[in-house]
């Protein structure tokens, strides 16, 4: 990885190349071969491997940071629901840890390549002792909390959503708890954003909140990201 910043919007590394089309086979479902199609023709996949990111959602924290300049160098950040990687190669290369003195701090319970600088425990964020944990890894408060956290989806909207909000309920307690104040708060929901309870509670403690879908989130997916900046403590 270089400390160049990576681009907003991908270059297209095979030009004018045709749609790959995936073939269903006896061992791979119709779901299957549309997730590796839509993987094989997306230019942000393509982009992440020729840049060295763990995975194309290192285009939607650039994004959401070259609009709201989420970080900053020497900051102290946690990621939760880090895997692949993309949010805390993207923090680490802002935040510059090593050099600056700050942290960058992730946690998920999948498997995550090593990320330079980063912090990283293989861990459920709702077991009981991950906040301590976290807590003492990130030296005792953050700047920053972001979670990607999403539980695999149901196929049922209203319990997808349900679902998704508990865990960015758990984290905004965890961030509550944690946040300096001025500190900034950045949560993966789904379209029809917030429940109005997160949404209320947030407009309270922060001194703006929005909703964002960057444009490396795919068109047909119902994800969208609330930031809430400027923590009151």
């Amino acid at each position: 990885m270089t400390d160049k910043k990576p681009p907003s919007k991908p270059r297209n590394p095979r030009g004018a190349q045709k749609k790959v089309r995936v073939k269903t086979r006896a061992k791979r479902s119709i779901s299957s071969s549309r997730w590796l199609e839509r993987q094989l023709n997306d230019p942000y996949v393509a982009q992440a491997k020729s840049d060295g990111f763990h995975s194309r959602a290192a285009y939607k924290i650039q994004q959401m940071h070259d609009d709201l300049n989420l970080f900053k160098a020497g900051m102290r950040v946690i990621d939760l629901g880090a895997a692949p990687g993309g949010w805390t190669q993207v923090a680490c290369e802002i935040v510059k840890p090593k050099s600056t003195g700050g942290k960058v701090v992730a946690i998920d319970y999948l498997d995550m390549k090593p990320v330079a600088e980063a912090i990283f425990f293989k861990l459920d964020f709702m077991d009981n002792d991950a906040p301590e944990r976290l807590t003492t890894a990130v030296g005792g408060k953050a700047d920053v909390v972001m979670s990607d956290m999403a539980p695999p989806t149901m196929g049922h909207r209203e319990t997808d959503h349900i679902r998704i909000m508990m865990l960015a309920e758990a984290a905004y307690e965890f961030a509550h708890e944690i946040l300096v104040p001025g500190g900034t708060f950045l949560c993966k929901v789904f379209q029809g954003g917030s429940s109005e309870t997160l949404l209320k509670q947030l407009k309270k403690d922060f001194t703006k909140v929005k909703h964002v879908k960057p444009h490396a989130s795919r068109s047909d997916s119902a994800e969208m990201y609330v930031v809430a900046m400027g923590f009151r403590g």
